[in-house]
């Protein structure tokens, strides 16, 4: 598996979609999951299973996976 990090500008931040991977750092330190979207805001999970809510403009990467 193969992972890209793609810097999100204002456009892109809205395109997300649930369960795409958001990171505030490039190479995802944290990385987050997407679990709902409601106008500016995403509803996230960590690899712990932690949730929490954080406004779009405050992630800048996305990751695009490859592969298995």
């Amino acid at each position: 598996m193969r992972v890209d990090w793609v810097l999100l500008d204002d456009t892109a931040q809205h395109e997300l979609e649930v369960g795409d991977l958001v990171s505030v750092e490039a190479g995802g330190a944290p990385t987050l999951r997407v679990i709902r979207l409601q106008e500016d805001r995403a509803w996230l999970r960590d690899h712990r299973g932690l949730d929490c809510i954080a406004p779009l403009s405050q992630f800048h990467w996305k990751a695009q996976i490859y592969g298995p």
